[in-house]
């Protein structure tokens, strides 16, 4: 039999969503549909269950349900269309496995499991899947594909196995989040299994998001010389047609799209939208309702709002106290009024004195400080829980990664809510992704063109206005200074003297540090958002809420080996134990 020497494959960038097995299938007729003159259609890991499943996929009844789905797609392809390469769970002799299968001519013809179970940060594949074997190829229509999924690309061996076992291209199916500079990491993860085996890659991304995670899609193809074969755009639904063509012996792309990728703020501003958008949506909410103080953090967040769902679905409350500024009064006015959303004034002082009437026989005699201040917070949040209620919309809420690091954030009064669209987002970010907003505005954006955030709003320096002439840099270092400091202790956790040598002063170093680890049962209690930085809090960081350790902040102690002789296990001990 000639071997052929065209191949057209389809790429699926598509949002499908957890546990929607029948939607997720619909979505994949469709996409079958679209890519008609197409080879073979590639999708996304776990397309079918959506990503990621978590304890969900233990459940038997799901199982069986993703099960009869790829069974009832490898049916439809005996219609001589399209084949298809589609992400599942797939139980198999009592093991569960993160598998891709084939679909072709009416059957299902081949199965590869994922090998390298990523268990850090945001995964924990190891807790619900079992390894598979190294991947020989797939026999496909006379062409060998291999069938790396995911992390299986991040160490050499699994794309090895192929190349050494006459595979012949590279099918990368990926669920893999979006974070800041993440599709370099992915590029310089890519290359160097392309440049070992001599074997052309396609990396298929997932797209949309899920409770945290937002996955961006931004797939792409490289070439068996590592030239880039083809780049689809971040954040878009798609379904993309390339062409390869052999060429002495080896697959070259000779068409397909070459799309411009978002990066740096304006990708974060796009994670953003999207993560909302699809919380929103996914969860079925009708629209959300938002407390809108004047202030930066709300205003990016109602701006935010506005692009992913559309004004006419977010409703800003004004919740003014008699602490509140004419100033956030006509800021807050303004931004509603530049955004074309629902906006309303709720004053809180007959909840406030209220509150406080009730409890002054418990408060006599007692000094007034915090508590009070909080019982502001707090009518608010009942507030907004109540239109929620009421009528139907997500409360966001909207602290940013600076506030909600060292505390400076009320339980059950601001913090309430169902979603945190700035939740990785530290104070200086969100007055750079603010003024952004003003210049530009996304793909697919739904809210207003031009700018959206009252000017005041970027330039007043920040305050709660819990009390008179109040402003965070009461209670804070400065933002500048914060910022760079929880930096270094959260994404890279470094040591408080390598932070003071850096140039920050070590007992402000300290003082943070103590806030942030002080602060751990608050964020418990936080509402889920976004992530895009390395580290978000969360899954990424999981911290224990009683822990009395602080760094003394001077040079570690050199370790003294003698004390180990002879404790540590030999590789052999290890194997016969």
């Amino acid at each position: 039999m000639n071997e052929p020497t065209t191949l057209k494959l389809a790429v699926a960038q598509l949002n499908p969503v957890v546990g929607d097995v029948a939607g997720n299938a619909e979505k994949a007729r469709r996409a079958r549909a679209r890519a008609a003159g197409a080879d073979l259609v590639i999708f996304s890991e776990l397309f079918i269950a959506g990503y990621p499943p978590e304890d969900l996929v233990l459940k038997p009844a799901f199982q069986a349900a993703c099960r009869s789905a790829i069974e009832q797609l490898a049916r439809e392809t005996k219609d001589g269309g399209p084949a298809m390469l589609i992400g599942t769970p797939w139980l198999q002799d009592g093991k569960l496995y993160n598998a891709v299968a084939l679909l072709d001519g009416g059957r299902i013809t081949g199965l590869r499991f994922k090998v390298d179970l990523p268990n850090y940060g945001v995964f924990d594949e190891k807790r619900v899947f079992q390894p598979g074997p190294l991947p020989g190829p797939v026999n496909f229509r006379g062409v060998r594909i291999g069938i790396p999924i995911c992390e299986d690309i991040w160490r050499p061996e699994p794309v090895e196995c192929i190349a050494e076992t006459g595979g012949e291209i590279l099918l990368v199916t990926n669920a893999s989040p979006y974070r800041r500079g993440v599709v370099n990491e992915r590029l310089n993860i890519a290359v160097p299994r392309v440049v070992e085996s001599s074997l052309p890659l396609i990396y298929v991304n997932q797209l949309g998001g899920q409770d945290e995670l937002v996955f961006e899609g931004a797939s792409f193809g490289l070439n068996a010389d590592h030239s880039l074969a083809f780049q689809l755009s971040g954040f878009q639904e798609e379904v993309a047609l390339t062409e390869w063509r052999r060429e002495g012996g080896a697959w070259k792309c000779t068409a397909g799209p070459q799309a411009p990728l978002l990066e740096a703020d304006e990708a974060d501003y796009a994670a953003c939208v999207m993560g909302l958008r699809d919380y929103v949506e996914k969860n079925g909410f009708p629209g959300v309702v938002l407390g809108l103080s004047g202030g930066v953090d709300s205003a990016l967040c109602a701006a935010l709002a506005a692009d992913a769902l559309g004004p006419q679905r977010v409703h800003a409350v004004m919740l003014p106290y008699k602490f509140t500024s004419r100033a956030s009064l006509a800021d807050a006015e303004g931004c509603a009024k530049a955004l074309g959303l629902r906006y309303d004034t709720i004053p809180i002082a007959p909840a406030v004195e209220g509150l406080e009437a009730a409890l002054a026989a418990q408060f006599k005699g007692q000094k007034r400080d915090t508590t009070e201040e909080n019982l502001q917070a707090r009518a608010r949040g009942t507030i907004l829980m109540s239109i929620s209620n009421k009528f139907g919309p997500m409360v966001v809420t909207t602290g940013n990664k600076s506030e909600m690091s060292v505390g400076y954030a009320t339980l059950y009064g601001d913090m309430n809510g169902g979603f945190n669209p700035i939740k990785d987002l530290y104070k200086t970010e969100v007055f750079r992704l603010a003024a952004l907003r003003n210049r530009w505005r996304p793909h697919g954006a739904l809210g207003p063109t031009g700018a959206v955030i009252p000017q005041n709003i970027l330039t007043k320096a920040p305050t709660a206005e819990l009390r008179e002439n109040q402003k965070d840099q009461d209670s804070l270092p400065p933002y500048e200074v914060l910022d760079g400091i929880l930096q270094r202790l959260v994404e890279h956790e470094e040591s408080v003297a390598k932070i003071a040598a850096a140039g920050f002063d070590v007992e402000t170093v300290k003082r943070v540090e103590r806030m942030l680890y002080s602060a751990e049962y608050k964020r418990r209690q936080a509402a889920p958002g976004v992530k895009v930085t390395l580290k978000s809090f969360g899954r990424d960081r999981r911290y224990p809420i009683v822990n009395k350790f602080r760094d003394p902040g001077t040079a570690p102690a050199k370790p003294d080996h003698s004390l180990v002789a002879g404790a540590v296990p030999t590789r052999n001990e290890v194997v016969d134990f």
